[in-house]
C-alpha cells in the first residue's frame, strides 16, 4: 500500500518554464541574441541551467558553462515566480493528500537557495514532510539516493512510496529506491522521453490521478 506521494518539482508540480526560459533569454539579450519561445524549450525546462544553457546560448567550453551557469542562477533566483504556477489540479490534489492524512515530499535536483525560497513563495513549505533538493545529499536524480532520503525524512519504507516525475530521470531514482514511480504526462518530458518509460510505472495525464493510484494500492 503507498502510505507518502514524492514528487519532482520543475515540470510536475510547478510550471515553471516560462521563468527559467526568461532568465535564458535573459542572457541571451546580454549577447544581442534574440528571444526564444517557451513552447520550443519547454521540453528542457526539467534539466536544470546547465541543460538550458546548452540548449540555447552559443556553444561554449566547460569554463564558459560555468560562467553562464553562475550567471544564469544569480538571474533565476531573483525572478523564480513571475509567471510561475502550479499546474491546473495540483492544489486541489496536495488538500486532498493533506485531508487524507498522507504526507508528501518534493524530490529535486534544483539546489536548495532556489527550491526554498520558491516553495515558500507558492505556500507548500510549511505542508511538506520531506524536501531533498539537488545539494541536500551528494548524489541526484537519477541516483536512488534522493528519494531514500526523503523516504528516511517521512519515516516511510520505499516500498509504500509513490515516486511522481516528467523526466526518466525521476523514475529511474525511484525505480532504484525500490519505489511505485508515476510519469506525468503533463510536463516537460518530450515524447521520445516517454517511449522509455517501464511498463510498471503508471502514466499519469493530470495531477489529479495520483489519487487514483493511491486508491487502487488500498490507500484510503
Amino acid at each position: 500500500m503507498i502510505e507518502a506521494v514524492l514528487f519532482d518539482l520543475d515540470g510536475t508540480l510547478l510550471d515553471s518554464a516560462p521563468d527559467l526560459i526568461a532568465t535564458l533569454n535573459h542572457l541571451r539579450a546580454g549577447l544581442g541574441l534574440a528571444a526564444l519561445p517557451v513552447d520550443d524549450l519547454r521540453h528542457f525546462a526539467s534539466r536544470g541551467a546547465i541543460g538550458l544553457i546548452k540548449a540555447g546560448m552559443p556553444p561554449c567550453d566547460d569554463e564558459g558553462l560555468a560562467f553562464w551557469r553562475d550567471a544564469f542562477l544569480s538571474h533565476y533566483k531573483e525572478h523564480s515566480f513571475i509567471q510561475t504556477r502550479p499546474f491546473d489540479g495540483v492544489e486541489l490534489m496536495l488538500a486532498e493528500l493533506q485531508n487524507r492524512g498522507v504526507p508528501w515530499g518534493v524530490v529535486t535536483n534544483k539546489m536548495e537557495l532556489l527550491s526554498i525560497p520558491l516553495l515558500e513563495k507558492v505556500g507548500w513549505l510549511s505542508s511538506l514532510s520531506a524536501l531533498v533538493c539537488g545539494d541536500t545529499v551528494s548524489s541526484s536524480k537519477p541516483d536512488p539516493e534522493p528519494v531514500l532520503a526523503a523516504c528516511r525524512k517521512i519515516g516511510i519504507e520505499p516500498g509504500n512510496a509513490l515516486m511522481v516525475g516528467d523526466d526518466p530521470r525521476d523514475v529511474e531514482a525511484g525505480k532504484l529506491a525500490g519505489c511505485h514511480t508515476s510519469f506525468a504526462l503533463y510536463g516537460y518530458a518530450d515524447k521520445e522521453c516517454q517511449f522509455g518509460i517501464p511498463e510498471d510505472t503508471t502514466l499519469i495525464n493530470a495531477p489529479e490521478e495520483v489519487l487514483l493510484i493511491l486508491e487502487a494500492s488500498g490507500a484510503t
